[in-house]
Protein backbone atom coordinates (compact mmCIF):
# COMPACT_ATOMS: atom_id res chain seq x y z
CA UNK A 1 0.00 0.00 0.00
CA UNK A 2 2.86 2.47 0.70
CA UNK A 3 4.55 1.66 -2.50
CA UNK A 4 1.27 2.35 -4.17
CA UNK A 5 0.92 5.70 -2.56
CA UNK A 6 4.43 6.94 -3.51
CA UNK A 7 3.50 6.07 -6.88
CA UNK A 8 0.78 7.99 -6.55
CA UNK A 9 2.40 10.67 -4.68
CA UNK A 10 5.17 11.29 -7.59
CA UNK A 11 2.55 10.97 -10.65
CA UNK A 12 0.65 13.70 -8.83
CA UNK A 13 3.33 16.06 -8.34
CA UNK A 14 3.78 15.49 -12.23
CA UNK A 15 0.61 16.64 -13.21
CA UNK A 16 0.32 19.47 -11.10
CA UNK A 17 3.86 21.14 -11.54
CA UNK A 18 3.85 20.23 -15.62
CA UNK A 19 1.44 23.54 -16.59
CA UNK A 20 4.58 25.16 -14.98
CA UNK A 21 6.15 24.47 -18.12
CA UNK A 22 5.20 26.82 -20.83
CA UNK A 23 4.73 24.62 -23.84
CA UNK A 24 1.52 25.19 -26.06
CA UNK A 25 0.61 21.33 -26.36
CA UNK A 26 -2.82 20.82 -25.87
CA UNK A 27 -1.91 18.33 -23.00
CA UNK A 28 0.22 20.37 -20.96
CA UNK A 29 -2.23 23.56 -21.50
CA UNK A 30 -5.03 21.40 -20.11
CA UNK A 31 -3.75 20.35 -16.69
CA UNK A 32 -4.34 24.00 -16.23
CA UNK A 33 -7.70 23.81 -15.77
CA UNK A 34 -8.59 21.34 -12.91
CA UNK A 35 -6.53 23.82 -10.07
CA UNK A 36 -9.40 23.07 -7.88
CA UNK A 37 -9.52 19.43 -8.03
CA UNK A 38 -6.06 19.06 -8.45
CA UNK A 39 -5.66 20.92 -4.43
CA UNK A 40 -8.23 18.30 -3.36
CA UNK A 41 -6.54 15.22 -4.54
CA UNK A 42 -3.24 16.58 -2.78
CA UNK A 43 -5.15 17.34 0.02
CA UNK A 44 -6.30 13.88 0.44
CA UNK A 45 -2.87 12.40 -1.06
CA UNK A 46 -1.17 14.87 2.04
CA UNK A 47 -3.52 13.25 4.44
CA UNK A 48 -2.83 9.81 3.76
CA UNK A 49 1.07 10.29 2.96
CA UNK A 50 1.40 11.59 7.11
CA UNK A 51 -0.70 8.54 8.48
CA UNK A 52 0.95 5.93 6.08
CA UNK A 53 4.55 6.79 5.60
CA UNK A 54 7.58 6.13 7.70
CA UNK A 55 9.09 9.07 8.91
CA UNK A 56 12.16 7.45 9.25
CA UNK A 57 12.51 7.29 5.19
CA UNK A 58 14.28 10.57 3.24
CA UNK A 59 11.90 10.12 0.46
CA UNK A 60 8.71 10.19 2.66
CA UNK A 61 9.99 13.95 3.53
CA UNK A 62 10.41 14.47 -0.36
CA UNK A 63 7.37 13.65 -0.89
CA UNK A 64 5.39 15.25 1.69
CA UNK A 65 7.68 18.61 1.17
CA UNK A 66 6.80 18.68 -2.80
CA UNK A 67 2.93 17.54 -2.01
CA UNK A 68 2.69 20.88 0.74
CA UNK A 69 4.86 23.14 -2.03
CA UNK A 70 2.45 21.71 -5.18
CA UNK A 71 -1.00 22.78 -2.99
CA UNK A 72 0.39 26.41 -2.04
CA UNK A 73 1.09 26.54 -6.08
CA UNK A 74 -2.09 25.35 -6.94
CA UNK A 75 -3.91 27.98 -4.30
CA UNK A 76 -2.19 30.83 -5.25
CA UNK A 77 -3.93 30.18 -8.43
CA UNK A 78 -7.70 30.23 -7.62
CA UNK A 79 -6.85 31.92 -3.92
CA UNK A 80 -8.69 35.11 -5.92
CA UNK A 81 -11.59 33.60 -6.91
CA UNK A 82 -12.96 33.59 -2.84
CA UNK A 83 -15.03 36.36 -1.13
CA UNK A 84 -12.16 36.06 1.57
CA UNK A 85 -10.24 37.98 -1.72
CA UNK A 86 -10.48 41.74 -2.51
CA UNK A 87 -12.70 42.21 -5.46
CA UNK A 88 -11.69 44.12 -8.35
CA UNK A 89 -14.33 45.35 -9.03
CA UNK A 90 -17.21 47.02 -6.78
CA UNK A 91 -20.75 46.66 -6.16
CA UNK A 92 -22.98 49.25 -7.79
CA UNK A 93 -23.68 52.37 -5.22
CA UNK A 94 -26.10 54.32 -7.22
CA UNK A 95 -28.10 52.57 -9.67
CA UNK A 96 -28.63 54.31 -12.97
CA UNK A 97 -30.85 52.64 -15.74
CA UNK A 98 -29.54 54.27 -18.45
CA UNK A 99 -26.25 53.22 -17.70
CA UNK A 100 -26.99 49.56 -16.78
CA UNK A 101 -26.01 47.05 -19.49
CA UNK A 102 -26.78 43.48 -18.79
CA UNK A 103 -26.40 40.83 -20.49
CA UNK A 104 -26.63 36.51 -21.04
CA UNK A 105 -23.16 34.54 -22.57
CA UNK A 106 -24.51 31.24 -23.30
CA UNK A 107 -22.41 28.37 -24.95
CA UNK A 108 -25.47 26.46 -26.56
CA UNK A 109 -23.60 23.27 -27.25
CA UNK A 110 -24.67 22.93 -31.29
CA UNK A 111 -26.83 19.10 -30.83
CA UNK A 112 -28.59 20.61 -27.92
CA UNK A 113 -32.09 20.74 -28.98
CA UNK A 114 -33.79 22.37 -26.15
CA UNK A 115 -33.57 25.97 -27.34
CA UNK A 116 -37.01 26.82 -25.70
CA UNK A 117 -35.43 26.57 -21.93
CA UNK A 118 -32.28 29.11 -23.03
CA UNK A 119 -35.64 31.38 -24.44
CA UNK A 120 -37.36 31.19 -21.24
CA UNK A 121 -34.37 31.78 -19.58
CA UNK A 122 -34.05 35.50 -22.06
CA UNK A 123 -37.82 36.05 -21.16
CA UNK A 124 -37.49 35.63 -17.36
CA UNK A 125 -33.59 37.71 -16.49
CA UNK A 126 -34.81 40.21 -19.45
CA UNK A 127 -31.16 41.02 -20.80
CA UNK A 128 -30.17 43.82 -22.76
CA UNK A 129 -28.14 41.34 -24.84
CA UNK A 130 -27.85 37.78 -25.33
CA UNK A 131 -24.45 35.85 -27.13
CA UNK A 132 -24.68 32.66 -27.86
CA UNK A 133 -22.02 30.69 -29.32
CA UNK A 134 -21.69 27.39 -30.57
CA UNK A 135 -25.17 28.39 -32.41
CA UNK A 136 -25.67 26.93 -35.84
CA UNK A 137 -28.28 27.66 -38.32
CA UNK A 138 -31.17 25.86 -36.49
CA UNK A 139 -30.23 27.90 -33.50
CA UNK A 140 -30.67 30.51 -35.53
CA UNK A 141 -34.19 29.97 -36.18
CA UNK A 142 -35.29 29.03 -32.64
CA UNK A 143 -33.83 32.37 -31.36
CA UNK A 144 -35.13 34.47 -34.00
CA UNK A 145 -38.63 34.37 -32.11
CA UNK A 146 -36.78 37.05 -29.77
CA UNK A 147 -36.37 40.07 -32.72
CA UNK A 148 -39.56 41.34 -31.52
CA UNK A 149 -37.74 42.64 -28.50
CA UNK A 150 -34.34 42.13 -29.41
CA UNK A 151 -34.07 43.76 -32.98
CA UNK A 152 -30.24 44.31 -33.30
CA UNK A 153 -28.54 41.31 -34.17
CA UNK A 154 -25.55 39.96 -35.54
CA UNK A 155 -25.29 36.72 -37.27
CA UNK A 156 -22.96 33.95 -37.98
CA UNK A 157 -24.92 31.24 -38.70
CA UNK A 158 -21.69 27.98 -38.72
CA UNK A 159 -21.64 24.08 -38.48
CA UNK A 160 -18.19 23.58 -36.67
CA UNK A 161 -19.09 24.46 -33.51
CA UNK A 162 -18.11 28.16 -34.00
CA UNK A 163 -21.35 29.97 -34.81
CA UNK A 164 -22.13 32.92 -33.08
CA UNK A 165 -25.20 35.17 -32.24
CA UNK A 166 -25.83 38.65 -30.83
CA UNK A 167 -29.58 39.60 -30.15
CA UNK A 168 -29.35 43.31 -28.48
CA UNK A 169 -32.06 45.42 -27.06
CA UNK A 170 -29.50 48.30 -27.49
CA UNK A 171 -28.59 50.11 -30.74
CA UNK A 172 -25.59 48.50 -31.94
CA UNK A 173 -22.85 50.48 -34.39
CA UNK A 174 -19.87 49.45 -36.30
CA UNK A 175 -21.27 46.05 -35.56
CA UNK A 176 -18.80 43.35 -37.21
CA UNK A 177 -18.16 39.68 -37.47
CA UNK A 178 -14.24 39.37 -38.23
CA UNK A 179 -12.03 36.23 -38.83
CA UNK A 180 -9.06 37.36 -36.62
CA UNK A 181 -6.62 34.27 -36.58
CA UNK A 182 -8.69 31.13 -38.08
CA UNK A 183 -10.71 31.31 -41.15
CA UNK A 184 -13.16 29.32 -39.83
CA UNK A 185 -13.29 30.93 -36.16
CA UNK A 186 -15.21 33.77 -36.15
CA UNK A 187 -15.81 36.93 -33.48
CA UNK A 188 -18.34 39.26 -33.28
CA UNK A 189 -17.64 43.39 -32.11
CA UNK A 190 -19.94 46.39 -31.68
CA UNK A 191 -20.38 49.20 -29.81
CA UNK A 192 -23.32 48.96 -27.96
CA UNK A 193 -25.41 52.19 -27.24
CA UNK A 194 -26.90 52.58 -23.66
CA UNK A 195 -29.43 54.78 -23.48
CA UNK A 196 -27.72 57.56 -22.11
CA UNK A 197 -25.74 57.92 -25.09
CA UNK A 198 -22.69 56.23 -23.89
CA UNK A 199 -21.13 53.87 -26.29
CA UNK A 200 -19.46 50.39 -25.27
CA UNK A 201 -17.20 48.54 -27.28
CA UNK A 202 -17.62 45.41 -27.06
CA UNK A 203 -16.16 42.34 -27.90
CA UNK A 204 -17.65 38.77 -28.13
CA UNK A 205 -15.12 35.68 -28.47
CA UNK A 206 -15.07 31.82 -28.79
CA UNK A 207 -11.13 30.60 -30.05
CA UNK A 208 -10.93 27.47 -30.12
CA UNK A 209 -9.19 25.39 -27.62
CA UNK A 210 -6.19 23.65 -27.50
CA UNK A 211 -7.48 19.65 -27.86
CA UNK A 212 -6.75 16.35 -29.72
CA UNK A 213 -9.94 17.41 -31.98
CA UNK A 214 -8.93 20.97 -32.65
CA UNK A 215 -5.63 22.50 -32.58
CA UNK A 216 -2.97 20.93 -31.17
CA UNK A 217 -1.59 23.93 -29.37
CA UNK A 218 -2.90 26.84 -27.44
CA UNK A 219 -1.35 29.19 -30.01
CA UNK A 220 -4.57 30.64 -32.29
CA UNK A 221 -6.17 31.31 -28.95
CA UNK A 222 -3.65 32.84 -26.99
CA UNK A 223 -2.83 35.06 -30.08
CA UNK A 224 -6.71 36.27 -30.52
CA UNK A 225 -7.15 37.06 -27.00
CA UNK A 226 -3.74 38.95 -27.17
CA UNK A 227 -5.02 40.81 -30.17
CA UNK A 228 -7.77 41.91 -28.42
CA UNK A 229 -6.05 42.73 -25.44
CA UNK A 230 -3.86 44.99 -27.70
CA UNK A 231 -7.05 46.61 -29.36
CA UNK A 232 -8.56 47.56 -25.57
CA UNK A 233 -5.38 49.04 -24.75
CA UNK A 234 -5.21 51.19 -27.53
CA UNK A 235 -8.54 52.43 -27.58
CA UNK A 236 -9.46 53.03 -24.07
CA UNK A 237 -12.88 54.24 -22.97
CA UNK A 238 -15.76 51.84 -21.77
CA UNK A 239 -15.14 48.23 -22.73
CA UNK A 240 -16.39 44.70 -22.45
CA UNK A 241 -14.91 41.11 -23.76
CA UNK A 242 -17.79 37.91 -23.00
CA UNK A 243 -17.37 34.77 -24.66
CA UNK A 244 -16.67 30.84 -24.35
CA UNK A 245 -12.35 31.89 -24.47
CA UNK A 246 -11.98 28.16 -24.46
CA UNK A 247 -9.74 29.06 -21.19
CA UNK A 248 -9.78 29.04 -17.34
CA UNK A 249 -10.09 32.15 -15.46
CA UNK A 250 -6.93 31.44 -13.34
CA UNK A 251 -4.51 30.28 -15.88
CA UNK A 252 -1.19 31.93 -17.62
CA UNK A 253 -3.10 33.29 -20.77
CA UNK A 254 -5.86 34.67 -19.29
CA UNK A 255 -3.63 36.55 -17.15
CA UNK A 256 -1.59 37.86 -19.44
CA UNK A 257 -5.11 38.80 -21.12
CA UNK A 258 -5.93 41.05 -18.18
CA UNK A 259 -2.43 42.36 -18.02
CA UNK A 260 -2.18 43.80 -21.57
CA UNK A 261 -5.99 44.70 -22.02
CA UNK A 262 -5.90 46.41 -18.44
CA UNK A 263 -9.38 45.07 -18.33
CA UNK A 264 -11.06 43.80 -14.60
CA UNK A 265 -12.31 40.14 -13.45
CA UNK A 266 -15.64 40.55 -11.42
CA UNK A 267 -15.59 37.28 -10.52
CA UNK A 268 -12.09 38.09 -7.88
CA UNK A 269 -13.37 38.59 -4.94
CA UNK A 270 -17.05 37.11 -5.46
CA UNK A 271 -16.25 33.48 -6.97
CA UNK A 272 -15.35 31.15 -10.02
CA UNK A 273 -18.72 31.06 -11.36
CA UNK A 274 -17.79 27.52 -12.94
CA UNK A 275 -19.94 27.47 -16.25
CA UNK A 276 -18.34 24.06 -17.63
CA UNK A 277 -19.03 21.47 -17.36
CA UNK A 278 -22.87 21.62 -16.49
CA UNK A 279 -23.34 17.56 -16.58
CA UNK A 280 -20.26 16.74 -14.48
CA UNK A 281 -20.43 18.63 -10.73
CA UNK A 282 -17.24 17.20 -9.91
CA UNK A 283 -15.39 18.68 -13.33
CA UNK A 284 -16.13 22.09 -13.25
CA UNK A 285 -14.44 25.46 -14.44
CA UNK A 286 -14.99 28.43 -15.70
CA UNK A 287 -14.73 28.81 -19.38
CA UNK A 288 -16.98 31.29 -19.44
CA UNK A 289 -16.16 35.46 -19.18
CA UNK A 290 -16.91 38.41 -18.73
CA UNK A 291 -14.33 41.33 -18.52
CA UNK A 292 -14.70 44.83 -18.70
CA UNK A 293 -12.54 48.25 -17.99
CA UNK A 294 -12.58 50.33 -14.89
CA UNK A 295 -15.92 52.02 -15.60
CA UNK A 296 -17.84 49.29 -14.68
CA UNK A 297 -19.24 48.52 -11.57
CA UNK A 298 -21.21 45.06 -11.00
CA UNK A 299 -25.17 45.22 -9.90
CA UNK A 300 -25.40 41.39 -10.02
CA UNK A 301 -24.29 38.20 -11.84
CA UNK A 302 -25.13 34.69 -11.40
CA UNK A 303 -24.96 31.03 -13.51
CA UNK A 304 -28.15 30.29 -14.88
CA UNK A 305 -29.92 26.91 -14.33
CA UNK A 306 -28.96 24.58 -16.70
CA UNK A 307 -30.76 24.62 -20.09
CA UNK A 308 -29.68 21.36 -21.99
CA UNK A 309 -25.93 22.34 -22.87
CA UNK A 310 -23.08 21.21 -21.32
CA UNK A 311 -22.00 24.68 -20.67
CA UNK A 312 -24.62 27.07 -17.87
CA UNK A 313 -25.22 30.45 -18.86
CA UNK A 314 -23.91 33.57 -17.22
CA UNK A 315 -25.85 36.56 -16.51
CA UNK A 316 -24.29 39.52 -15.64
CA UNK A 317 -25.57 43.10 -15.12
CA UNK A 318 -22.80 46.03 -14.63
CA UNK A 319 -23.46 50.10 -14.57
CA UNK A 320 -20.86 52.71 -15.77
CA UNK A 321 -20.03 54.77 -12.62
CA UNK A 322 -17.79 57.30 -12.64
CA UNK A 323 -15.02 58.24 -10.06
CA UNK A 324 -15.79 54.58 -8.68
CA UNK A 325 -11.78 54.49 -7.49
CA UNK A 326 -11.01 51.41 -9.79
CA UNK A 327 -8.71 52.99 -12.16
CA UNK A 328 -5.74 50.98 -10.68
CA UNK A 329 -7.40 47.94 -10.04
CA UNK A 330 -6.37 44.36 -11.59
CA UNK A 331 -3.19 43.38 -12.79
CA UNK A 332 -0.07 45.03 -14.41
CA UNK A 333 2.20 43.96 -17.17
CA UNK A 334 5.58 44.22 -17.11
CA UNK A 335 8.59 43.50 -19.09
CA UNK A 336 8.19 39.96 -19.67
CA UNK A 337 4.47 39.97 -20.21
CA UNK A 338 5.03 42.83 -22.78
CA UNK A 339 7.68 40.80 -24.43
CA UNK A 340 5.56 37.03 -23.76
CA UNK A 341 2.04 39.07 -25.52
CA UNK A 342 4.95 39.90 -28.54
CA UNK A 343 5.97 36.57 -28.66
CA UNK A 344 2.33 34.83 -29.24
CA UNK A 345 1.45 37.24 -31.83
CA UNK A 346 4.27 36.57 -33.38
Amino acid sequence: MTTALVWIDILLLFVCLLPVWRHEHWLIRSLDFPRLQFSLLLLVALAASLLLFDMQQWYSWVLLIGLVFSLGFQAWWIWPYGPWHQREIGDTSSPDPDNTLSLITANVLTPNRNASALVELVRVHKPHVLVTLESDRWWQEQLDVLEADYPYTLKCPLDNLYGMHVYSRLPLLNARTEYLVEDDVPSMHADIVLPSGRRVQTHFLHPAPPSPTENATSGPRDKELVIIARQVQAAGGPHIVTGDLNDVAWSETTRLFRKISGLLDPRVGRGMFNSFHARLWFCRWPLDHLFVSHHFTLSQMRRLPPFGSDHFAIFAEIVIEAENGQHDNGLEADSDDRAMAQDKIS
